[in-house]
């Protein structure tokens, strides 16, 4: 019934019902799944400006998918729905150009748009904002920053961002020195994350640990049995 009625839609000229068309075909959801038809309806939606069609078209074109993959046209459509404020289109200007896809890397780039994404809410964005602030790319090396973005990342519930956050505490980077704090967050990674993460979340906890009472060490588990990620606010 919701393919009926876009389809109606979009064969009038609707850009929003033509986006959501080409969502279906994507996904398989009332049609079977064709990235040719989901192709073919996104690019009339950009075409008249939908932005999220245009960040859909980005991504088609930078994995390779339904289409060959071709970088420069990625970028063209990453940029064109990243200046209308879309926060997935912004993140992935900001991957294209920190790991240089397609052509040489730069960090100041990055650095512009990843912040533009981190302050719409976009979790990833918070993380690789706060990456860039810790390591000095982009932006002069600045602990208190990069502590206050890897922090929203992990209110949210990403893993990579508490154990980051877990060596800051242990370590006093941008935070004064915290092992119970340090543990509880390496703890919530450990248990988030998989494989060689979770070993690496897990050899921290335990590293801080061996500088802790047994008592603060219950106060930090007690601590991540409690803990609770926050509501995630604007684009994820």
């Amino acid at each position: 019934e919701a393919f009926k009625w876009w389809q109606r839609a979009a064969d009038q000229g609707d850009a929003q019902a033509r986006f959501n068309l080409g969502v279906m075909w994507a996904n398989g959801r009332g049609v079977p799944q064709d990235y040719n038809e989901a192709f073919k309806w996104w690019l009339k939606a950009a075409d008249q400006g939908n932005a999220d069609a245009q960040y859909a078209l980005g991504f088609m074109f930078d994995e390779g998918r339904g289409v060959p993959q071709n970088r420069p046209e990625a970028l063209k459509w990453y940029r064109k729905a990243a200046n209308q404020g879309n926060a997935d289109a912004q993140f992935h200007l900001g991957v294209m150009f920190r790991r240089g896809r397609g052509f040489s890397h730069d960090d100041l780039e990055a650095f512009k748009w990843f912040r533009k994404a981190a302050e719409q809410g976009h979790t990833l964005a918070q993380f690789e904002l706060g990456f860039m602030h810790y390591n000095g790319w982009g932006a002069p090396q600045d602990y208190n920053e990069a502590f206050k973005w890897y922090q929203k990342a992990a209110d949210k519930g990403y893993a990579a961002s508490q154990t980051n956050l877990g060596v800051m505490y242990f370590l006093g980077l941008g935070v004064p020195q915290d092992y119970v704090l340090a543990h509880m967050w390496f703890s919530l990674s450990a248990s988030a994350s998989s494989d060689a993460a979770a070993r690496k979340a897990a050899m921290g906890r335990d590293l801080a640990a061996e500088h802790m009472t047994p008592a603060q060490i219950a106060e930090a588990q007690r601590l991540a049995r409690e803990w609770k990620p926050k509501p995630a606010s604007g684009t994820e």
